[in-house]
């Protein structure tokens, strides 16, 4: 039905609101009449409007305006708006209206600017006082002398506020002494704790622990902050035993640790290697409302990355998916450099990608920690597939970056790519080739023989005046040996000890094998003046073996006093090249004694292998003159046991490597023209490179007609 609803406006109403400021002009009575069409019974009829107001009525009676009188009628006749009626796209600006006061002047919308100082003018001349604190000299005659001139009292809020504003560690434990000395007021946990933290950045956990046990015996509480600066503290100074001792102190109190505190300990557990310790820690973290951040994750990818646990990787990226924590940037790249220890290429791979996917980009060190994993894994195309994406991509490459590039090419033997990689970096504004730069390039020159090229860099390396380091001096000279170059290499190495570098055991060693190389006694005299500047003892051993009137036991005495004075990495190099002069000089029984003597002071520990169906040698740890040498002196050690016969396995076999390596000497070559020179029983396997196997049958029928030989 119509329903017709009549509002009667009263014209005479002398009350209005303040805010209007035109004045009143005699309205006509209108009637508004709306119809609409309804079932349900009409609203109430709304309070008469022109019913004068009472003052003494509650604020709820008071005159209610349209939009209120309408209100209970759109309730039960109106459409509802938010279907039918079109919205507005934002809010409108609501309008200050208070009809109690006058209307302000101004209305900002913007706070007001603050000052750098604060309008208290105490509080900016103790700013500027521990500023002059800061500049002063930091001894305590000094320090103790500024303070005199403090501008106000040291109340607590003072001092505190002096205390936080003074950067050295040293001056903020002298202000806190100080302060303490005073006796004004007394000392709390806040200034404790701010004198801790600055002393953190010291790494002065002994103070700090001083600090703490005063605070202790004083009755100071010890709040979730306190620990947490103790136990960072002792962690970077790799006072591990100490950070799990206090961890374990604030666990007795009850705190509950915070994210820090959390992230600290469980790296700490990691770096003792408490695998377990570090599960059951993040366990009972978990338990008690703990959400990890990225920093824990981090932690616990590089402690199963440490272990190579594939297994704990694939855990983490398990929880950090469970808990919807996504992975940052540092999180990561430690889970890449835990992919490589774990030998995972594939996953690291297949991690990065995801990485890339998430909208990250990745810095310097994700894209060397890739380049390490690809290399170890000799995967080159992927890895120059990974140099082009870097430079579209236009991604940061920095000389760690560049290096590790470059090194990867020298252990795959890219020659051509290192080239252009290396040409790519003098383009670069950033990152121009530095000393590890030139070092790579000559290694790989080095280890393709390329003499000429190699002697070209050193030039442009004097010119330009980069640093000849001894790795650099070492690639060098072992490739004008090889190329026998003599001339050339001893100018190398006057010009590199000239410069400062230094020889060590590896230049040595690679010294050692030149004079092996030497066909000429003038060559080897030229040789062996740098090498008496680099070690006199090994020069001694060297005329010492080539005497044959001294003895084995004076051999074996010289031996182990040039051995154990020998960095152990190059001990068996040693060993090699020493047994390579001598071969070359044909004396085969000093090669013999000297093979004798490395595997007896432990120099060769696989060289034999033995299993109940194979007997092995395995010469790959050896040079060429070496493993002939094995190689005979097995040879007579199997004829001896087939003339005693003992009892003998099935196969026999010995190992060489299949030089994968592009610039490999070519062992498994040399091995087999010997044993052709020997007409031993081996033969190429067809089915393992670099392996020459014999039968049980072949060795005996063998040894039986080398006696026949030997009788005959």
């Amino acid at each position: 039905m119509a329903t017709s609803i009549h509002f009667t406006v009263n014209s005479s109403e002398t009350k209005r609101p303040v805010f209007f400021t035109s004045p009143i002009k005699q309205i006509p009575t209108k009637r508004f009449i709306i119809s609409c069409r309804s079932t349900k019974s009409p609203p109430e009829s709304p309070p008469d409007l022109s019913e004068p107001n009472n003052n003494n009525k509650n604020k709820k009676n008071k005159n209610p305006s349209l939009s209120e009188q309408l209100k209970p009628l759109t309730s039960t006749t109106l459409s509802n708006p938010a279907t039918d009626q079109p919205q507005f796209l934002s809010k409108p600006k609501s309008i200050w209206v208070n009809p109690a006061k006058p209307k302000r002047s101004v209305l900002s919308l913007q706070r007001q600017k603050r000052s750098l100082y604060s309008y208290n003018p105490q509080v900016r001349d103790l700013r500027l006082f521990a500023q002059k604190l800061n500049d002063c000299d930091s001894s305590q005659g000094a320090f103790l002398a500024a303070l005199e001139g403090i501008p106000q009292p040291p109340t607590r809020e003072n001092a505190l506020l002096i205390l936080n504003s003074l950067k050295p560690w040293q001056k903020t434990h002298m202000f806190f002494n100080w302060v303490k000395a005073q006796n004004l007021f007394p000392m709390e946990t806040i200034f404790y704790n701010v004198t801790m933290k600055s002393m953190r950045f010291g790494r002065q956990f002994q103070l700090i622990e001083e600090l703490a046990e005063e605070m202790i015996s004083n009755g100071i509480e010890l709040d979730n902050i306190t620990y947490s600066t103790i136990i960072t503290c002792a962690k970077r100074s790799k006072l591990f035993d100490k950070a799990v001792e206090w961890f374990e102190r604030m666990y007795k109190t009850g705190l509950m640790p915070d994210e820090v505190t959390y992230s600290a300990i469980l790296d700490v557990y990691a770096k003792l290697g408490k695998v377990e310790e570090v599960l059951s820690l993040y366990e009972r973290g978990r338990a008690s409302g703990w959400t990890p951040d990225p920093i824990a994750f981090s932690v616990l990818g590089k402690m199963f990355g440490e272990a190579g646990d594939y297994d704990g990787i694939r855990y983490v990226l398990q929880e950090m998916a469970t808990i919807g924590v996504k992975p940052n940037l540092v999180v990561y790249n430690t889970l890449l450099e835990a992919m490589g220890k774990a030998g995972k290429p594939g996953l690291a791979r297949s991690l990065f990608e995801e990485m890339v996917a998430s909208g990250l980009t990745p810095n310097e060190k994700t894209l060397t920690a890739l380049v390490k994993i690809y290399g170890k894994a000799r995967w080159a195309r992927d890895a120059l597939e990974l140099w082009e994406r870097m430079r579209s991509s236009q991604w940061p490459m920095d000389f760690i970056l560049y290096n590790t590039l470059l090194n990867m090419c020298a252990d795959l033997g890219l020659e051509d790519e290192a080239k252009r990689l290396f040409e790519d970096m003098k383009q670069s504004e950033h990152c121009r080739p530095d000393s590890y730069s030139y070092t790579a390039m000559l290694n790989i020159f080095g280890s393709g023989g390329n003499a000429d090229e190699a002697m070209q860099l050193f030039e442009e390396m004097s010119k330009l005046g980069v640093h000849l380091n001894v790795m650099g001096c070492t690639c060098l000279i072992q490739c004008l040996g090889r190329a026998k170059r003599f001339g050339d290499m001893v100018r190398v190495f006057n010009v590199a000890v000239e410069r400062g570098v230094k020889p060590d055991d590896r230049l040595c060693g690679c010294l050692l094998s030149v004079v092996s190389l030497c066909e000429k006694t003038e060559d080897e005299d030229m040789v062996f003046l740098c090498l008496q500047q680099a070690n006199p003892k090994l020069v001694a051993l060297v005329k010492v073996l080539q005497d044959e009137k001294v003895g084995f036991e004076a051999i074996k005495d010289e031996f182990r006093d040039v051995i154990g004075s020998t960095a152990v990495e190059s001990r068996r190099p040693f060993c090699n090249c020493l047994i390579d002069i001598c071969r070359n000089k044909n004396n085969h029984e000093r090669a013999h004694e000297l093979l004798y003597l490395g595997t007896l002071y432990g120099l060769y520990p696989g060289l034999h292998n033995k299993t109940a169906n194979e007997w092995c040698l395995d010469v790959r740890s050896l040079s060429i003159g070496a493993a002939h040498t094995a190689l005979e002196e097995w040879m007579g050690t199997l004829y001896k046991i087939v003339q005693r016969e003992e009892a003998l396995p099935k196969l026999f076999s010995a190992q060489t490597g299949a030089g994968t390596h592009k610039f490999s000497q070519g062992l498994a070559h040399s091995f087999g023209s010997h044993v052709k020179k020997l007409a031993a029983p081996f033969r190429q396997s067809e089915e393992k490179a670099g392996c020459f196997v014999a039968t049980r049958e072949d060795l005996v029928s063998w040894v039986q007609s080398q006696a026949q030989s030997v009788a005959a």
